[in-house]
């Protein structure tokens, strides 16, 4: 469900109170702890973050990878975590800014691409499915978490939000499409929030993980 078409969202004017919500602290714990309960993560993979934000998810996987790259199109965003990777001399992470009108901004090869409650924010959101599958190697993973279908009535502002929330059964179809095997998905977080009127919604948060065959084609 396509929303307030030609309007984004200033992520760079949010970034610097970002973490001072803690649903979101607690978001990204909830999404770390179901990757990490149904992927396999090890020493030697190279993952990639894809609108990491300030990097609540990135920072709480990247003790258990080799390496993760923190991708986002929100420069403030970034500039938060490249922050707190200075403060805690992090080695192995790094970030680059990701242009969503250039598909070819988004470049390297990964063993696991994981992406928090950015996919809501994305038009074409089967095109960029096919664009990471052409950047995870093969037998590579990819794991999403957004909202479940919602109506319109998690965000305060839907300005810059471009799907309401998604059926599990049609994102599976759209990563089938793109050439995943071995889809899941599972609920990985509940949010919940007050409305207007004081009373609290209810909101699911499910990740949904995907393999790149491992053949290559010749």
């Amino acid at each position: 469900m396509p929303t307030m078409t030609g309007q984004k969202r200033d992520f760079d004017s949010a970034a610097r109170t970002w973490d001072d919500n803690p649903a979101r602290v607690k978001l990204a714990h909830d999404v770390a702890r179901a990757i990490r309960d149904t992927i396999k993560l090890t020493p030697d993979m190279e993952v990639l973050d894809f609108g990491c934000g300030t990097g609540l998810l990135t920072l709480r996987l990247q003790r258990e990878v080799r390496c993760i790259t923190g991708m986002d199109s929100s420069p403030g965003m970034l500039e938060v975590l490249n922050k707190k990777i200075g403060a805690s001399g992090i080695t192995n992470v790094k970030t680059t800014l990701f242009n969503p009108e250039n598909a070819g901004s988004l470049k390297g090869e990964y063993d696991l691409v994981v992406s928090s409650m950015t996919f809501h924010h994305i038009p074409e959101m089967s095109s960029m499915v096919n664009i990471l599958h052409s950047h995870i190697r093969p037998g590579g993973m990819l794991g999403i978490a957004d909202l479940d279908r919602e109506g319109g009535r998690f965000h305060d502002s839907n300005v810059g939000v471009h799907h309401f929330g998604f059926d599990r059964a049609m994102l599976k179809k759209e990563i089938e499409t793109a050439g995943f095997l071995k889809i899941r998905n599972r609920t990985a977080a509940i949010i919940h929030k007050s409305s207007p009127v004081c009373q609290e919604r209810s909101f699911t948060v499910f990740l949904m993980t995907a393999e790149k065959s491992d053949l290559i084609c010749q």
